[in-house]
């Protein structure tokens, strides 16, 4: 039953303990990367143009720092961005705003540290501050009470040196280095591990504002460069058309990456980013192009290595983060119920795509173009409802030899080809082979091979027609600039 009469009731005060939810945000499931970003938002939302992320390096009792020369916050803003759920999740905000709960800055911070301090100086204003010590709230104010405090160092220097802007200091750093001395090289190796996983991080969520130029960040002094993960500039990326969903407040577009083949080994390196390529795959979902979810169906398919190429970018707005569920540490989106079935179909094109790339090793084939086929060294056939694989005699390198006298290596290729061993191998660990004639020793051997075969078109074909075939063929095909030096 419902009233809106209310006055007849009893009431009880059930105000929530200070230290015990203070205690309580430090348990939301942030890693230190995730934290860190979830700073650099409050930042970009503030319209920094530059961020610098900076620590010292003391053991236990290191700092890490967050600035930005964003708009900054007068004494009774900075109290309120401090108070936890300052801002109403449910209230319209400004499109470009990448907060929600008013909680990020706390939770962020309390999942890494036992106290933490923020700066802050608008335009022709002095600096003011504030902090959140948990020792103090729990064996002194047993209240929500800020502190007065500012950690040694020349904070606020820093902070007078800035037109405008915010410093986010942490200390007692404790998940992270509780119990660890300065001179722990081995504490301090891991540490700065952590710090080369967040910058990385950082080139990845934030990689549209550091390519729109839109902001610079920059790690220890060096500014972070931009990962981005859809490869656009390469030539051999294949792009599908954006399409516009939810009464174009959704944008959707794929992009098939280019196979290994056509990759020099530092791009390949690149494009795999921190969790390689096989988990790479799937969709990109952006709000307010700030990254969200990256690499991942959304639960409409699995992983698997054939489609390891698809990547597919979403665009979202940030009205619909009540539809896609976006959690407090925006790294959690799942698609609505009306919207999967879109998803999958466009997914459904681009995977497809990816697959053809990936089976034919990158080759860009006309098979349809002109009476011309390809030509490759292996055929797969089936017999009783099982593969097996042939040597296409037809390929003009087996038709220019003496069949007869090679046909029973032929025969002993075919039935020890190890397949299963080959499957194996590849499911493990996919991108360890070499393509054909790869390696420097097979370089030689590979032009000699091409001369032969393209003397040999030479008798019944011009040489422009030659070069054309041999694109058509297994495996000089994957060397086009060798083709053209013909």
């Amino acid at each position: 039953m419902t009233t809106s009469d209310y006055s007849k009731y009893p009431t009880a005060d059930a105000a929530p303990i200070a230290v015990n939810m203070l205690e309580s945000f430090r348990a939301v499931g942030y890693s230190m990367e995730a934290a860190v970003a979830d700073i650099l938002d409050n930042s970009i939302s503030a319209e920094a143009k530059n961020i610098w992320i900076d620590f010292d390096w003391k053991g236990a009792d290191t700092t890490f720092s967050i600035k930005d020369d964003g708009c900054g916050m007068t004494n009774d803003e900075l109290i309120n961005a401090m108070r936890p759920g300052s801002r109403d999740p449910n209230e319209e905000r400004h499109i470009k705003d990448l907060g929600r709960f008013g909680l990020g800055l706390k939770t962020a911070s309390f999942s890494q540290c036992r106290k933490y301090t923020v700066v802050s100086k608008k335009k022709s204003k002095e600096p003011v501050f504030w902090t959140w010590d948990l020792d103090y709230v729990y064996h002194y104010a047993k209240e929500w009470k800020l502190i007065a405090l500012l950690p040694d160092g020349n904070w606020n220097e820093q902070m007078q040196n800035l037109t405008s802007g915010t410093i986010v200091i942490w200390q007692d750093i404790d998940h992270l280095l509780k119990g660890i001395a300065k001179d722990d090289k081995r504490a301090y190796d891991k540490f700065l591990q952590t710090m080369e996983r967040i910058k990385k991080h950082i080139a990845t969520v934030f990689h549209r504002y550091i390519e729109g130029n839109k902001t610079r960040i920059f790690f220890s002094g060096r500014e972070v460069e931009a990962w981005n993960p859809f490869l656009i500039q390469h030539t051999a990326t294949q792009n599908f058309p954006e399409e516009p969903l939810h009464n174009g407040k959704i944008k959707v577009r794929g992009f098939v990456l280019p196979h290994k083949s056509k990759l020099a080994p530092e791009e390949f390196r690149n494009a795999e980013g921190v969790k390689g390529w096989n988990a790479q795959q799937g969709f990109y979902v952006y709000r307010n192009e700030r990254m969200l979810v990256s690499g991942e169906w959304l639960g409409l398919f699995r992983k698997e290595e054939h489609f390891k190429l698809a990547r597919i970018m979403i665009d979202l707005p940030n009205s619909l983060d009540g539809e896609w569920q976006i959690d407090i540490k925006k790294s959690v989106a799942r698609a609505p119920f009306g919207l999967k079935d879109n998803l999958k179909a466009y997914a459904s094109l681009v995977r497809a795509q990816a697959v053809e790339v990936y089976r034919h090793r990158g080759k860009v084939v006309q098979r349809n173009a002109t009476t011309q086929h390809f030509q490759p060294v292996w055929i797969e056939k089936q017999r009783d409802g099982k593969r097996y694989y042939e040597i296409n005699q037809t390929h003009p390198l087996i038709v220019s030899m003496d069949l007869k006298a090679v046909k029973p290596l032929i025969r002993l290729l075919e039935e020890t080809l190890p397949v299963p061993l080959i499957v194996i191998n590849e499911s493990e660990n996919p991108d360890s082979f070499f393509r054909p004639f790869e390696r420097v020793a097979a370089s030689s051997e590979l032009k000699e091979l091409l001369k032969a075969v393209y003397n040999s078109l030479l008798n019944t074909n011009t040489p422009e027609q030659a070069k054309n075939r041999l694109l058509l063929i297994e495996p000089f095909n994957e060397y086009p600039e060798l083709i053209e030096c013909l």
